[in-house]
């Protein structure tokens, strides 16, 4: 006898409704964005020497490979609903990426405005191929969000950055699919920061869940900028941010508020890695779990590794690391890290058997 076939997922806004703000009027555009893999990586774990249980989030699994598809159906979803034709936003690439898709599916126009010379290549020909108008101003992520700030002043376009608060309502789901997967929240949660939305998602994410009585206890939330790129640890605003790790080049958090708040209610941490911790971490995960993430998805994994040789992390503890984007977003950064080149040799048996050491 055949077995039921279970129902597909239909996406975060059709499964977490009761938490978002939709009614049966919303029209819904969605590419099946969620349910991304929790990993264990007890290989990584072990070449730290950490005493601990380690889960990532893989959310380079979503349609455009990152985080912001999660936020990104939602803030399309309530435009389209308002009647908004056209969105824009400014981008350090994967909101590029993920607003020009969702424009797409939603028949609506995007702008995107990018800091010239300053996004990974994967990112800018995800933008170009869903057809998104793409305006690169000789600036930084920065003034590109001032200028749509100002855009979305004259009521003319819809915002879709994280200051649009359904962008976090989106994001936010990330927290829930943790809960439901680890029965609980864990006892840590570590992520990267950069514009500092997606930190103030997931800390909403746990207390909406907690206050539900769909988890018992709350994380304690641990941001990690990059050195270059640190103005929340550092206290003030980076007129000239600079960092390898692209996606989190910010130098002044439109998320700046809802960061501090989450790190401090949840009795945890703000700090910062270099880009060589960083790109060493990159590697690592790569090389003894198999996951390929972007720069800025591993400081994160940096701020463990430094919280593991400072001892503060207690025995015994259950982590989460979110992994926002996929390493494919930036293959240049890949190739100069790697180490490695392809070796050329004759096309025979004995020439690859000879590389190979046989």
């Amino acid at each position: 006898m055949n077995s039921r076939p279970q129902s597909p997922w239909p996406g975060v806004i059709h499964h977490y409704a009761e938490h978002l703000p939709v009614t049966c009027e919303t029209p819904i555009v969605t590419l099946l964005e969620g349910n991304t893999p929790l990993i264990h990586v007890p290989n990584f774990v072990a070449a730290i020497s950490g005493k601990f249980e380690l889960h990532v989030k893989c959310e380079a699994l979503n349609p455009t490979c990152s985080f912001k598809d999660r936020g990104m159906t939602l803030a399309v979803s309530k435009a389209k609903e308002r009647g908004a034709e056209v969105i824009i936003c400014a981008s350090t690439g994967n909101t590029s990426a993920s607003a020009a898709a969702y424009a797409a599916r939603a028949k609506m126009k995007c702008v995107v405005l990018l800091p010239n010379g300053s996004i990974a290549l994967g990112k800018l020909a995800q933008a170009l191929m869903y057809g998104a108008t793409t305006i690169s101003i000789e600036g930084n992520f920065d003034e590109a969000l001032r200028i749509v700030r100002e855009l979305g002043e004259t009521g003319k376009v819809e915002v879709v950055n994280s200051i649009n608060p359904f962008r976090i309502e989106g994001q936010k789901t990330a927290a829930f699919e943790i809960c439901d997967a680890l029965g609980d929240a864990p006892d840590f949660h570590f992520l990267p920061v950069g514009n500092a939305g997606n930190i103030t998602a997931y800390w909403k994410g746990y207390q909406e869940y907690h206050a539900a009585e769909k988890c018992d206890t709350l994380p304690k939330m641990y941001g990690w900028q990059a050195a270059g790129a640190a103005p929340i640890v550092d206290g003030h605003p980076v007129t000239d941010p600079q960092t390898v790790a692209s996606a989190i080049r910010i130098g002044y958090p439109a998320g700046w508020p809802g960061a501090t708040a989450a790190w401090q209610e949840s009795k945890g941490h703000i700090g910062k890695v270099t880009d060589g911790e960083i790109l060493a971490a990159y590697k690592l995960i790569a090389r003894t779990d198999g996951i390929f993430a972007e720069p800025a998805s591993c400081a994160p994994l940096a701020g463990l590794i430094k919280c593991v040789q400072n001892g503060t992390i207690p025995e015994g503890s259950l982590i989460v690391a979110t992994l926002t984007g996929h390493g494919l977003k930036d293959p240049d950064c890949a190739i100069k890290t790697a180490g490695f080149v392809p070796i050329i040799v004759p096309p025979t048996k004995e020439a690859v058997m000879k590389v190979m050491g046989l």
